[in-house]
């Protein structure tokens, strides 16, 4: 039974493909577990770089004759079962097209391929031995997130791979923020004289660009693609001019190799040191070093590829039979292969190798389940006996894509729905060695079967990146990265990735590289000076401890002393003329109101709580209400008290204390009214203000209801309006001891504390506001105190002459 392979030997390092062909069949033919008594073959074909010879070789394979007679069989017939091939996918086309789909052979392929080609290659079951394409496709996007690497510069095969390629990355690009600072397209060279003489000629490629910025730089082709492109490279640096693409760090796909041959033999690889490409997943197979390295050019009569790979690689010749040796170039047979640079040979079984690999075990292993009683397609065949010699391809189909079995490798082979090879991508990292060989060092996976967040891993700490970077991460953006406390802003008519960095307005952060937009802090956190963070709010309210507290503490408890003192004074001299002149009760009542006055401020004093909240404003309205009230009180007995002294009053029946008392008490049970429907309807309550201070949050009483707040301040007006009214009236009513002129002083000095209040009061937030409403209510229960008090006391204490009844009949007169 026997199956052919499709390479390319112009390139001595696709030589290993062949030799991992005949490895496995060698091993198959070995084990008695696989296909017992049935010995493998296989065909190896050389495609020449051309699709025309594709072509014609590959019907010779199916007709088996050396004059060709399509669709007719001549002399003794090989069962040919399938086709490995081949590297380029204009081999695997040349294959497929019209002439495997008419005979129904297997084709199995080891290159990689843009899933629109796959869909154009008909009808046939082929199998792809590589990844999906667009799992690599990811995997770029994520090794250029992983090292937030946004502009980067693009070369591209100009073929119909090379448009389909841009077709797919650049919109994922696009969706991951990522830029292409550059695409060059470099031409595609099929042929060694061809490239020579495009070599020759001026280049289609101009890399007289100047970017920089662009540190990374994706590579997109076929191993020839490198071997032009270090070519024309080596033809820049030969001519003294400036290499704009030295210092790079390059992303290989796994359709690329690094490739020696002819001329540029000798170059070396160091531009390309650093480079991480994408490799097909692979592990070393037992015994297959030991197998390369017992390889002479006498190894089997059957290689007609080893000699002329041998002098291709060691640079030397095979003297014909007969013909003297005249110089020092002829081969000697002792060669070894792990002498040979990378780039000729490498001694490690390359990606492609191992999918060859794996692909001849995965055809006998579909041969030997075919045979097997227990398979679930047996019954499908016409013939269960069938013989080997008539076996069809077609009939291996069913049992090929259904395979799953563990190779030598230990890893588990099996293809899913779409015929692909389950499995995932190396990524590799290229060290040049100094004999310009190079080695390629494992630094990540691709594993598309693994746990979200784990397809995609990378060991940063085994990178050996470009020298010029001196092993500092490179860096491929298109301007710095706008650092925390900054926010990016596009600029007009560039690309997204190019921006300039504006610092964060006040109150907003980012606390992240390249931000689009700074954010608020939350509520109860302000933002630091560098506006790269939120700092927690410092819960604050006014108490007693600060100093503005501690200032206001002492005025109102020294006020409620001298209140008092006042009162104990006037309760000591309550018989003299003047505590008895305009009644002597209300002094008493508006006193004791007063003091209530001043200790009700530090209510507002303090952690305020529920009940603190409920008591601030009711307490202070109807207590201030009071005072009022004695006051109004006042000026109106002593305006009635006048007006009786005239023949034929009738305001006699006014004056006395009933109607004193029935002022204070009714205008008290108003105000005792609007705030019992203000704590019934919408009490005032413990509240945090977090917006006042920036760094604070203050706690205090939230009114509650604002009209109802507005209410009492409106009510206490009418009364204090109401008591300079009659107090102005009645200031100059001849009496020694007329109290008119002081109160409308008195009410002055209050109308004029609680009108500058208002505006005060709503300009002021957090602790202010309560300093404010504080100092409103010393000041104007400090003003009524003084105005009222302060000349009747100086009469008691300084002026005790004054204070007797014939002073007063005197002064009367």
């Amino acid at each position: 039974l026997h199956f052919s392979l499709f390479i390319d030997c112009v390139i001595t390092k696709y030589y290993q493909h062949s030799l991992a062909l005949a490895f496995a069949v060698n091993e198959i033919n070995k084990n008695a577990n696989i296909l017992p008594n049935v010995t493998l073959g296989f065909h190896i074909s050389d495609s020449y770089d051309s699709a025309r010879m594709t072509y014609r070789t590959t019907l010779d394979l199916i007709f088996k004759s050396h004059t060709f007679f399509p669709n007719y069989k001549c002399g003794k017939q090989k069962p040919l079962l399938a086709i490995i091939g081949g590297l380029g996918s204009d081999t695997s086309m040349g294959i497929n097209e019209s002439l495997l789909s008419l005979h129904i052979v297997l084709q199995l392929i080891y290159g990689s391929f843009a899933p629109d080609e796959i869909q154009t290659m008909g009808a046939p079951p082929f199998y792809s031995m590589v990844p999906n394409e667009n799992l690599q496709y990811m995997g770029i996007i994520w090794l250029l997130e992983h090292f937030s690497w946004t502009w980067v510069g693009l070369f591209v095969v100009d073929d119909n791979s090379g448009e389909q390629f841009l077709r797919i990355l650049e919109p994922m690009f696009s969706r991951h923020g990522i830029c292409s600072a550059f695409t060059k397209r470099i031409p595609q060279e099929v042929r060694m004289e061809e490239f020579v003489n495009q070599f020759n000629d001026a280049s289609p490629v101009d890399i007289s660009f100047q970017d920089n910025k662009a540190g990374t730089i994706i590579m997109y082709g076929e191993s020839f693609t490198i071997l032009w492109l270090r070519t024309f490279i080596y033809s820049q640096d030969s001519g003294n001019k400036e290499n704009p693409l030295s210092g790079k760090v390059w992303i290989m796909t796994m359709q690329m190799d690094f490739i020696l041959t002819g001329a540029a033999r000798g170059w070396g690889f160091q531009m390309f040191q650093g480079a991480i490409s994408f490799t097909i997943h692979t592990k070393e197979v037992p015994g297959f070093r030991e197998f390369l390295q017992i390889i002479k050019p006498n190894w089997t009569q059957g290689d007609g590829f080893l000699k002329d790979f041998w002098e291709q690689a060691f640079d030397c010749f095979f003297p014909d039979p007969g013909v003297p040796i005249m110089d020092d170039d002829s081969c000697t047979g002792e060669e070894r292969l792990e002498s040979l640079p990378a780039g000729l040979f490498e001694m490690h079984m390359s990606g492609h190798s191992y999918s060859i690999y794996i692909a001849v075990y995965a055809l006998a292993h579909a041969l030997h389940a075919m045979y097997s009683p227990r398979s679930k397609h047996r019954p499908m065949l016409v013939d269960s006996n069938i013989e080997l010699q008539n076996l069809k391809p077609w009939q291996l189909h069913l049992f090929l894509q259904d395979i799953s079995f563990n190779n030598s490798a230990g890893e588990t082979v099996s293809f899913n729905d779409k015929r692909e090879m389950r499995g995932g991508f190396d990524i590799m990292n290229l060290v040049i060695l100094p004999n310009n060989s190079f080695q390629k060092v494992k630094v990540g996976r691709i594993d598309p079967s693994a746990h979200e967040g784990k397809r995609f891993t990378v060991n940063e700490d085994r990178i050996d990146w470009p020298r010029v970077f001196n092993k500092v991460l490179p860096l491929s953006v298109c301007n710095e990265q706008c650092h925390p406390g900054h926010q990016k802003k596009m600029k007009e008519g560039g690309k997204f990735c190019c921006y300039d960095c504006v610092q964060c307005l006040d109150g907003k952060i980012s606390n992240q590289t390249d931000m689009d937009d700074c954010f608020k802090c939350p509520e109860d956190h302000y933002a630091n000076k560098n506006k790269n963070g939120c700092i927690p709010k410092l819960i604050t309210f006014l108490s007693y401890e600060e100093p503005l507290g501690l200032t206001l503490t002492s005025a109102a408890v020294s006020f409620s002393l001298t209140t008092a003192l006042v009162l104990g004074m006037f309760i000591k001299h309550r018989d003299t003329p003047i505590v008895k002149a305009n009644n002597r009760d209300l002094s008493y009542t508006l006193l004791i109101s007063l003091l209530l006055c001043f200790l009700s401020s530090l209510l507002f004093l303090g952690h305020p709580g529920k009940v603190i909240c409920l008591l601030q404003q009711a307490a202070f309205g109807i207590i201030f209400s009071v005072a009022v009230s004695c006051v109004l009180a006042k000026t109106t007995i002593v305006y009635l008290a006048f007006m009786a002294t005239k023949p034929g009053s009738r305001m006699k029946k006014w004056v006395g204390r009933k109607v004193s008392y029935s002022i204070v008490i009714g205008c008290s049970l108003v105000q005792i009214g609007i705030c019992t429907v203000w704590l019934a309807t919408f009490p005032p309550f413990p509240d945090l203000d977090m917006h006042s201070v920036n760094e604070e949050i203050i706690i205090q009483c939230n009114e509650g209801s604002v009209v109802m707040f507005y209410c009492v301040l409106g009510y206490m007006g009418i009364l204090a309006i109401s008591s300079f009214i009659v107090a102005f009236l009645g200031r100059k009513l001849p009496d020694s001891f007329n109290e008119a002129k002081f109160i409308t002083f008195s009410m002055l000095a209050f109308c004029s504390v609680w009108l500058s209040f208002i505006p005060t009061y709503l300009s002021t937030r957090g602790k202010d506001m309560v300093a404010v409403e504080i100092f409103s209510i010393l000041a104007s229960t400090a003003g009524l105190l003084g105005c009222i008090f302060c000349p009747k006391c100086y009469i008691i204490v300084l002026r005790p002459e004054l204070n007797s009844r014939e002073k007063l009949i005197r002064r009367k007169y």
